[in-house]
């Protein structure tokens, strides 16, 4: 029975009317009044609420005022997300032709690479060899070199690729053993007088100055143009990794240090986006 006694209570609580009543407190006369019921107060409180709710949503989708929410990102906050993403694809895509490269690298010191990338010979374009002037002297070399890049960077039939580039021959002597990609051999071999200078084939930056087991003391120098020399079996090192040579500069002595060696000669390897070229179409030892 108490609990039927309830239930009527609130059954009447919502049935039973009300009413707001405004009135001046002076002459008691009534200005408004409102009549309502729980249902109907009910109703309009839900209805309100749901009002708010789409009122809301609306302001932050599609109004400015969104960005002053706190913790909603502002506009700028936006674009340097959107910025920062850019920036990060590039990088990621940097970070991955810097290993690919290093990869190369290492597999050139290890000879390790994968003939699939290998430049065959009858896709090279040859250059013209009757440009190469053959110089003995060093002083005579750079005069000609400088006066060469000074008609490249101004002459109206400018060259491009390999062809344009003007090789210093890293030693003077006689080429004992040919390039042969299917061997293994991504180098040429030269032998001259013993304790003879080796000099840098072009301008560049030394990337490796060091000693392995298999190719004794070897130096590697990056240049332009994506274009590696590489530098084997030397008796002494004159520069040291990060420095900055010219070409014709002199970096080692010629030497017979390393394991794949049978006598003292210079083992020379050019490389060009990676891949292993052959240094007798460019350069006359």
């Amino acid at each position: 029975m108490a609990g039927l006694s309830k239930r009527d209570k609130l059954k009447k609580l919502f049935q039973n009317p009300y009413r707001i009543v405004i009135f001046n407190d002076l002459n008691l006369h009534i200005i408004k009044q409102i009549r309502f019921n729980a249902r109907t107060l009910v109703l309009g409180l839900v209805g309100a609420v749901v009002t708010i709710i789409i009122g809301v949503t609306i302001l932050i989708a599609f109004t400015p005022l969104r960005e002053y929410i706190p913790g909603y990102p502002s506009g700028e906050f936006r674009q340097r997300l959107i910025q920062n993403s850019l920036i990060t694809d590039s990088l990621e895509e940097k970070i991955s032709l810097y290993d690919r490269y290093f990869h190369d690298v290492r597999a050139m010191l290890s000879g390790e690479n994968s003939l699939d990338t290998v430049v065959r010979r009858d896709s090279i374009v040859r250059p013209n060899l009757n440009a190469l002037k053959r110089v003995n002297q060093d002083s005579l070399f750079k005069d000609e070199l400088d006066q060469e890049q000074f008609n490249f960077g101004t002459g109206s039939t400018r060259k491009s690729g390999l062809a344009s580039m003007l090789f210093f021959p890293p030693l003077k002597g006689m080429v004992t053993g040919k390039q042969d990609l299917s061997s293994g051999h991504y180098g040429v071999d030269v032998v001259a007088k013993q304790n003879s200078r080796i000099s840098s084939a072009l301008d560049g930056t030394v990337i490796l100055s060091d000693w392995t087991m298999e190719t004794g003391y070897v130096i590697v120098i990056q240049h332009e143009q994506n274009i590696i020399t590489c530098y084997k079996h030397n008796a002494e090192l004159l520069k040291k990794q990060g420095d900055k040579v010219k070409a014709g500069e002199v970096i080692a002595i010629m030497g017979n240090t390393g394991k794949e060696t049978t006598g003292p000669h210079l083992h020379f390897e050019l490389w060009v986006n990676g891949s292993p070229t052959n240094p007798e179409d460019y350069i006359s030892f």
